[in-house]
């Protein structure tokens, strides 16, 4: 499977702007920069989008994780906190930290938690990202 993302660019690093688009057009010409990166600025940033992509993949990862135990999800929520970091040669994002809730008949917390730990080591983009990525996984009835 291959898919893609792309980017349009005009002006200098502050006062430019730009805009993001997706190949399934779930974000067509969706505006990015300096101000929604680092200013709060209405607009989207990469670390935003990678966030979503992370708690979207891990928690599909977790889905065929559960299966394969033979547990179904009633519901899972997680969220993907992205951390973007100054360090010596500019910025790095330098971690991430799932935060997952879950409804998961049958389900005890010890076990839940070795498969959503087995979920996040094993999801292409965790494999990925080159940053600490935790976990707080916690079973809700």
């Amino acid at each position: 499977m291959e898919t893609h993302g792309s980017a349009v660019w005009q002006g200098g690093i502050k006062d430019g702007k730009g805009a993001i688009s997706t190949k399934s057009g779930a974000l067509k010409d969706y505006p990015y920069g300096f101000s929604s990166r680092f200013e709060g600025k209405p607009g989207t940033n990469p670390e935003e989008l990678i966030g979503a992509a992370h708690a979207g993949c891990f928690t599909m990862a977790l889905s065929l994780i559960l299966g394969e135990a033979k547990l179904t999800a009633e519901h899972m929520e997680t969220t993907a906190e992205v951390s973007l970091d100054k360090v010596a040669d500019g910025y790095a994002i330098t971690a991430v930290r799932l935060t997952l809730k879950a409804k998961v008949p049958g389900a005890n917390q010890t076990k839940f938690e070795e498969l959503a730990a087995k979920a996040k080591a094993g999801c292409p983009v965790s494999k990925l990202l080159n940053a600490e990525i935790t976990l707080d996984a916690t079973l809700v009835n």
